[in-house]
Parts: C-alpha cells; sequence; structure tokens
C-alpha cells in the first residue's frame, strides 16, 4: 500500500474533516469551494454560505442560492440538488454563493410547521440582502450582476425579498439590487400568501422591478401550480417584468438529480403528503431556460424583456 493511501486512511479515522477537505477538492480542481461567513445585521446573525469562484480572470457575476426546507446540507455536503445548478453557473461564468439559511439558526429540516419554519419566512428575505451586502464587498465580483435564485421555500423567500415591498431590502437600499431572479416550484406563491395578513401588503398588489423566472411543475401537490400561476399573471399585469413556465406532468423538485418519484412521508400532515421526483424533460428543460434568462443580462435593453407564460 502507497505512502498517500496509509496516510488518507489513517486521516480518515482520526479527522474526517480531512477527508472531506480532500473530496473537495477532488471534486473541484478548477474552483474549490469555500466555507465563508458574513453578517446578516438586521438580524443579529453570523451566516454561513458555500463560495465557489470561476476560472478566468476580472470581476465575474455571481448567483446567490437560496435553499428549500430541507436545508441545503445532506451528510455534510451540499445536496446534489444545488451541487448541480452550482456547477452550471459556474460553467456559465458565474460565482456562486450557497447560504445556508437553517444551519447557520441551529435549525434542521423547517418543512413542518413550527417555531422555525416562522423564523426562517421572516428572516430569510434578509439573508438574501446579506448574501448581496457580502459578494458586492468582494474585489473579484461584479457588484452589478448579481442574482438570486431560490428553490421550494427559498423561492418563496426570493418572492419576499424582490417584491418593491420588500421585507428583506435595507433601507437605504443597495445602489445595486439584484439583477435578475429565479424560483423553482416558489412557496407563498398566491395572491392570499402574498397579501395581509401573511404579509404587509394589500390583495393582488406585488409587484418587482427586478426581471424574474419562475419555473412550476404542473403536478405539483406542494406549491401548486394554478394559484402561483395567477398570482404571477397578476403581477405581469400590473407591468412586473416576470415570466414563467409550468412542466406538464413534474412533481415538486423536478430539477433534482437523479430522485425517483416519491411520498416523503416525513412531512406527512394528516391525509396530505409532498411528492418529489425528478422530470428529466423538465430538468434539461429547465437548465436550458435559466442559462438563457441569465445570459441576457449581457444583452443590450435586456432588463425589462419579459414574456407570457408558454405553460404546457
Amino acid at each position: 500500500m502507497s505512502i498517500f493511501l496509509r496516510t488518507l486512511r489513517r486521516a480518515r479515522v482520526h479527522f474526517p474533516w480531512f477527508m472531506t477537505a480532500v473530496l473537495l477538492v477532488m471534486a473541484f480542481p478548477t474552483s474549490a469551494e469555500e466555507l465563508v461567513q458574513f453578517r446578516n445585521a438586521e438580524r443579529n446573525l453570523t451566516l454561513a454560505a458555500y463560495l465557489s469562484r470561476p476560472s478566468g480572470d476580472g470581476p465575474a457575476p455571481a448567483v446567490v442560492m437560496l435553499h428549500g426546507c430541507s436545508g441545503l446540507v445532506a451528510g455534510g455536503r451540499p445536496a446534489p440538488l444545488y451541487t448541480a445548478w452550482r456547477d452550471l453557473f459556474l460553467q456559465e461564468g458565474f460565482a456562486v454563493l450557497m447560504v445556508d439559511s437553517a444551519s447557520s439558526r441551529g435549525f434542521g429540516q423547517t418543512c413542518t410547521a413550527g417555531e422555525a419554519r416562522k423564523r426562517m419566512w421572516a428572516e430569510r428575505p434578509s439573508d438574501a440582502y446579506a448574501a448581496l451586502a457580502y459578494l458586492q464587498a468582494q474585489p473579484f465580483i461584479d457588484a452589478t450582476r448579481i442574482s438570486l435564485a431560490g428553490w421550494s421555500q427559498g423561492g418563496g423567500v426570493v418572492l419576499l425579498a424582490i417584491g418593491r415591498r420588500s421585507s428583506g431590502r435595507p433601507n437605504p437600499p443597495p445602489v445595486h439590487d439584484f439583477a435578475r431572479a429565479v424560483a423553482f416550484y416558489p412557496g407563498a406563491c398566491s395572491e392570499t400568501l402574498q397579501s395581509r395578513p401573511f404579509v404587509d401588503a394589500p390583495a393582488k398588489s406585488w409587484t418587482t422591478e427586478i426581471p424574474l423566472l419562475v419555473l412550476l411543475g404542473a403536478a405539483d401537490n406542494w406549491t401548486l401550480a394554478a394559484p402561483c400561476e395567477a398570482f404571477l399573471s397578476g403581477a405581469q399585469d400590473r407591468g412586473a417584468p416576470v415570466e414563467f413556465h409550468s412542466y406538464t406532468g413534474a412533481s415538486h423538485a423536478f430539477d433534482a438529480p437523479a430522485t425517483p418519484t416519491r411520498v416523503v412521508e416525513a412531512y406527512r400532515e394528516g391525509t396530505w403528503a409532498p411528492v418529489i421526483g425528478t422530470s428529466e424533460e423538465a430538468r434539461a428543460d429547465a437548465y436550458d431556460r435559466v442559462r438563457a434568462f441569465l445570459r441576457a443580462m449581457r444583452a443590450p435593453n435586456s432588463v425589462r424583456n419579459q414574456s407570457r407564460s408558454d405553460a404546457r
């Protein structure tokens, strides 16, 4: 047995964290992940996040990623759903900041009802803006081209953060706000949940100046497509630069890699339980749509580009 292999075996036994570091370097030879921390001053909280940088010189655009209610980390590493998207963003030349809102608060999953879930909905919009401020302070980031992306609960946080009545935007607001936003099967995506008594806004008033792409599963029983589509259509009618697309037959987490369709019994509430599962067709199309949406930042007059839903 080589000296290298014997050293790795001893390290695995005595220093488990060392093996994690080795695997990170092996998995990301061009841009290793870096665990960073920054402050959410509004909540007096230190947030942990995983930062990855693309290859190349010069300030890079960036994407802030917000996880769903199951959390960011699975088995000591960011879950495959998020690492797959991180890799796509890196390939497109974006730096990536995956914010671990749950672990930073000492929470596990916040899908089931309870105080932790209430705190996440109330506090995470300010996490998004703390992440924006952190990236804008980095010399290797283009402060004018930082986008926000969220999944499930994180997608709902995107809606709360980028709205004109944002519950997370600081006062005074940043000189450069998020350039674009993407929400996958977002929670709280309905006229009901985006107005009083759930948020401090009158009914049918949500709008945004930030171009937004929303991707939904038409068969999703967790984020129901119909009320979300109605909410987004209303925002379009109010002039918001919103586009959305629904995938026929696709469930929640349709973009998660290699996830057989299943009922998540751990999150059951009475007779209802969420169904999740990969749709390869939807996943591939989502990758193409998100690429095109983010690339449009580089095109002239792209900020106000929008399209109506082409749900299928």
